[in-house]
């Protein structure tokens, strides 16, 4: 054989061989090596990740944050199937009471209530009166899609109704507050009557449903309030446990802290009450006192 066949020989082995390992190599070869089940293990089913749409939501609600300054409050978790502070279980104690007390559903009237029972750690805000109309604050709670409940009085408002549809669009719910946030203590049974069942029906003319929840002006109400409200058709009495002022929070409780399910007095005010401060200021303060103690916001009307 002459030396040309040998090295024809050699050089065909060498390349034969080459294939064969670059073939096990990238598992592309005609050998099952490479992407045999016994020789490479299953691969793990990938981890759930959310949608595009669901991480696009969170990225821009996170964004918005950054923008009013604010830390993102968590997610409030999903409604109770049965609400916890029904009219047939709210209430405490009866009786006369003013700012904050608490009232029981005893004699026909409806229950008061300052916090929802609840063990979660959750606060509800609630906006009263409706004299500022800051298009700011609209602004504020779409993007950071905060829930919320006003509580609005018709000579504060008439001036503007449709601010308050604005709000209305964005899921706020619309509750009594009165026709002229009087004292409710220093009228009798007829005139507090009045106030409630009129703004019942001011309320429900102009945004489509008649309010379940009356908050009276200042916190104060007897029997006759309780008594008048049921017969307007209102479910509860909402007093709070805590009132936002320009950058704290008044607290009704010794330990000044939040409590799971508390109610938060919040009030529509500008500049001029507010010390300079805007009311998307104040808002934004009290989101950081909520953050930094470890609560998040949930809907008043999902619990009650």
């Amino acid at each position: 054989m002459g030396w040309h066949a040998v090295d024809r020989r050699i050089v065909g082995a060498a390349l034969a061989g080459l294939l064969l390992v670059t073939g096990l190599a990238t598992g592309c070869g005609t050998g099952r090596a490479a992407d045999s089940p016994a020789s490479s293990p299953r691969p793990s089913a990938p981890e759930a990740r959310p949608s595009r749409t669901e991480a696009g939501a969170r990225t821009g609600t996170e964004a918005a944050y950054r923008k009013w300054g604010i830390e993102p409050l968590a997610s409030p978790p999903a409604p109770p199937a049965d609400k916890p502070a029904s009219p047939g279980t709210a209430g405490g104690t009866g009786g006369t009471s003013g700012t904050g007390g608490t009232g029981g559903t005893g004699d026909g009237g409806v229950p008061v209530i300052s916090e929802i029972p609840t063990e979660e750690k959750i606060v509800f805000l609630t906006f009263d009166d409706g004299a500022e109309k800051d298009p700011e604050f609209v602004t504020m709670m779409s993007e950071l899609k905060i829930p919320f409940t006003t509580f609005l009085t018709d000579s504060a408002i008439s001036s503007d109704y449709g601010y308050f549809e604005k709000l209305q669009d964005l899921g706020a719910g619309v509750q009594n507050h009165t026709l002229t946030h009087p004292n409710l203590r220093t009228l009798g049974a007829a005139a507090q009557k009045q106030e409630i069942c009129g703004q019942q029906e001011k309320l429900k003319d102009r945004y489509g449903t008649a309010p379940r929840l009356l908050r009276p002006p200042y916190g104060n109400w007897n029997e006759d309030t309780r008594t008048a409200a049921a017969s307007c058709g209102i479910e509860a009495i909402v007093l709070w446990r805590e009132s936002m002022q320009i950058k704290n929070m008044q607290y009704q409780r010794g330990d000044k802290k939040l409590h799971p399910g508390d109610i938060i007095l919040a009030h529509f005010r500008g500049p001029s009450e507010l010390k300079g401060t805007t009311m998307t200021e104040m808002t934004a303060n009290m989101l950081r006192r909520i953050q930094e103690q470890g609560f998040t916001v949930a809907r008043l009307e999902d619990y009650l």
